[in-house]
């Protein structure tokens, strides 16, 4: 059996979207429509879609990979009962995921492009250092925890509440800023003073191997913790990103913890990037999917046609 467009639309926001599984989109096929369909049915009828989208998520591909700052995060997504890793690159527009083997910069690089030369927002995952022809922003809200957690951990010492404290103060420059409560000019004097206090915390002595291993960390990431206060139009933390983790972590639940084949593995990453990308500008998702069903061959959707996409504050 055949599935109709509009139907197949249903299928896919259901599935990928609402995290529904193939059994149940079934039953509500029957039960809302009286149209009776196996899983099979709608799976096969899903790889279908994916290769009418694929024009369509090479366009998104190359947005993500010219836009202005890009947010990246990734988490393990199973293949055939092993383990590979569900990646996402988000930017204020746009998000796009894709399932790969690996977790290196080679595979980052591969939804990125190895020479992305815009903002890199990440957390401290040492691969995405090798982005060097990016500025970068790392992660504020991981690094934040970390120090609370350290503090907790050793309360006799007064080095992780103080590196917490100056993040927070960090980001209330920012809050400050996008409230207008604060100036740019004010907000450059406030990070020049977050600047001296950090380097005065991290210059203290310490016995304990946690939280030397954490300032260590800091140093290393000293050029990447107030880029969003150079430039006050970049997201200071990865949570774009993390949110579109969550939205694909639903699904991998409902299916077990990933994909049985390398094909579905596609389907997955392509169909749930172009029905997340068109909620981020708002789009309806069923006349997107019909209209991409329908064309006579697979074209890159006039609306997701490559672009950059502006910042965004954060």
């Amino acid at each position: 059996m055949q599935i109709g467009p509009e139907a197949l639309a249903t299928a896919a926001v259901l599935n990928k979207q609402f995290a529904l599984s193939f059994g149940k989109v079934a039953i509500f096929f029957a039960e809302r429509f009286g149209l009776r369909l196996v899983p099979s049915t709608i799976v096969r009828a899903l790889h279908r879609a994916a290769t009418k989208a694929l024009p369509t998520y090479a366009a998104l591909v190359q947005t993500v990979r010219t836009s202005p700052m890009v947010v990246m995060d990734e988490t393990g997504w199973r293949v055939h009962a092993e383990l590979q890793w569900l990646w996402t690159a988000v930017t204020p527009t746009t998000t796009v995921y894709t399932i790969l083997a690996g977790r290196g910069f080679a595979e980052a690089a591969c939804l990125l492009g190895p020479a992305f030369a815009g903002v890199l927002v990440r957390d401290g995952w040492a691969p995405y250092q090798q982005f060097t022809e990016a500025a970068h922003q790392t992660c504020l809200t991981h690094l934040g925890r970390r120090a609370r957690e350290l503090r907790t951990e050793y309360p006799r010492s007064a080095l992780p509440g103080q590196v917490a404290e100056v993040l927070h103060d960090a980001l209330d420059v920012r809050d400050r800023y996008g409230a207008g409560t604060i100036s740019e000019q004010g907000a450059a004097i406030a990070r020049g003073r977050l600047l001296n206090r950090l380097s005065t915390v991290l210059d203290q002595s310490t016995t304990v191997v946690a939280i030397r291993r954490f300032v260590a960390h800091l140093n290393r990431e000293w050029a990447a913790l107030f880029s969003f206060l150079f430039d006050l139009e970049i997201d200071a933390t990865s949570y774009r990103a993390e949110h579109a983790i969550r939205w694909a972590v639903v699904t991998r639940k409902m299916c077990g913890g990933g994909n049985r084949t390398t094909r579905g593995a596609v389907t997955q990453y392509v169909l749930a990037s172009v029905l997340r990308t068109a909620r981020q500008r708002g789009l309806d998702r069923h006349a997107i999917f019909i209209a991409m069903l329908r064309a006579p061959t697979p074209i890159p959707l006039p609306a997701f046609q490559p672009r950059a996409a502006p910042s965004g504050p954060r």
